[in-house]
């Protein structure tokens, strides 16, 4: 369910346009899977085409990066691996959580209540067969790189960072941070103006920055003691963490011995727990070698072919779309000829 870094981190509000010029790797899957649970109709159900082929996260896909390109963002798309064998106990619990959601959207359509019907949808999102194949293919179209990691996405996204071939990486998940990665920005593929849960009102979602080395210096952590921490709140890896311990225990435990060898009040729990597994997923993860990131031009016509024709998507909307993006290009290349 993701690592509970929150209360701990330094976390700035900034806009999108402060990533124009700017490659960021966005983690694929954690993409995809709010485009699942975002885009949908109003009993809850995902856009389809007239094959029943499910096709909100192309639909997110299409106009998200639409927004990047015209903005002069440069994303980068990183598509996870095979998980370490590790995080099979928080895949089976995920899975679980999806099913008791699909019990709960049954009741709720069978009572009436949309509001509750929409909320439990969301909560069953799962990928299928098929869609990260449409999602690379459009990505193609756009001339978006994108990038097959060996085993976690947000590893191999946070490495572009270190390395320097990306300024940030991109991920609702705090745990690119224990990654390594330089700069994680959330809310960087769902920004934008957000409906409250059962509430008629809206909120204006920002994306927030969080950066490593600042954060290191607040909390007064290495990179290794920051990772201890992760693993007393519990990471995908240990998703229960340790008995009683939250985020602001663990951080003072670790303050003040250091390592989790060294904590007395949990070397019981420990021996049940391959900590120096798990700290090595993060310290030393495996991640895709990327000698250069080379971006394409974008193909309008073949977008709007692939999805009017393919995927039903409503063809003046597409080209009404592309013809926004390549203006806004156009005026933005004159613009650069004129100051030279």
């Amino acid at each position: 369910m993701g690592l509970d870094l929150k209360p701990l981190l330094v976390r700035e509000k900034t806009q999108l346009e402060s990533f124009t010029n700017k490659v960021v790797a966005i983690d694929a899957y954690n993409a995809i899977y709010q485009f699942l649970a975002i885009i949908r109709g109003p009993e809850g159900l995902h856009l389809t085409d007239s094959q029943g082929r499910v096709t909100s996260h192309i639909t997110g896909l299409l106009f998200r990066n639409i927004n990047f390109l015209t903005m002069g963002i440069k994303p980068v798309y990183v598509f996870d691996g095979k998980p370490p064998s590790l995080k099979s106990a928080e895949i089976e619990k995920r899975k679980q959580i999806k099913k008791e959601a699909t019990v709960k959207y049954e009741k709720a359509i069978s009572a009436g209540d949309m509001e509750d019907a929409r909320k439990y949808a969301q909560q069953t999102t799962s990928m299928r067969d098929g869609m990260v194949e449409d999602s690379k293919k459009l990505l193609d179209l756009f001339g978006i790189p994108h990038i097959q990691a060996p085993s976690e996405g947000e590893a191999t996204a946070a490495s572009l960072t270190i390395t320097g071939q990306a300024f940030a990486s991109a991920s609702q998940d705090f745990d690119s941070i224990l990654f390594g990665a330089k700069r994680l920005v959330r809310n960087f593929t769902n920004s934008g103006r957000r409906k409250l849960p059962n509430r008629n009102s809206y909120i204006e979602v920002l994306p927030e920055m969080i950066e490593f080395q600042k954060n290191l210096d607040s909390m007064g952590l290495t990179r290794q003691e920051l990772v201890d921490t992760g693993i007393l709140i519990g990471t995908d890896f240990n998703p229960d963490g340790f008995e009683r311990v939250g985020p602001k225990t663990a951080i003072k435990m670790i303050k003040q011995h250091k390592r989790l060898e060294d904590i007395p009040q949990i070397q019981e729990q420990l021996e049940q727990i391959p900590f120096d597994q798990i700290r090595k997923i993060f310290l030393e993860p495996e991640v895709a070698k990327i000698d250069k990131i080379e971006f394409g031009e974008t193909d309008y016509e073949g977008i709007v072919k692939y999805l009017s024709e393919e995927r039903d998507f409503s063809k003046d909307r597409v080209e009404t779309s592309m013809n926004r993006l390549k203006k806004s290009l156009e005026k933005k290349s004159q613009t650069l000829d004129q100051f030279f």
